[in-house]
């Protein structure tokens, strides 16, 4: 026999929980085995260090792609930081929107920029 005890409770606000957590060590993983990538190319080149060596590593295709890939995830990541930090701090529930707002318009610009930097539109 089953009891009922009414509806069930409805959490809102900050109940990403499992998911959130896992993306931020996801995505933080992913830039850290980036960082170890570059600086491997670094150690690896011949020759001073300059904007040759740079432009060396960044100018084959695969190498641009894993880096949007990478500035992609810090997006991600930052946005998941950001949207907690907003809904644990920020209460008045308009100032929190319109943070979040122009915390994704200012994500996306990000974006953009870093498109027309890695392949220069």
């Amino acid at each position: 026999m089953s009891v009922n005890y009414g509806t069930k409770r409805i959490v809102v606000g900050a109940h990403y929980g499992l998911r959130d957590w896992l993306s931020q060590r996801i995505t933080g993983g992913l830039m850290a085995l980036f960082t170890i990538l570059v600086l491997a190319q670094l150690l690896f080149s011949r020759g001073p260090i300059g904007y040759d060596t740079w432009s060396g590593i960044f100018s084959t295709q695969w190498m641009k792609v894993l880096t949007f890939v990478v500035i992609a995830s810090i997006l991600y990541h930052v946005w998941v930081g950001m949207r907690d930090v907003l809904m644990d701090y920020v209460q008045p529930v308009a100032i929190r929107l319109a943070l979040q707002i122009f915390t994704i318009v200012w994500l996306v610009g990000c974006a953009g920029w870093a498109i027309q930097v890695l392949w220069r539109l």
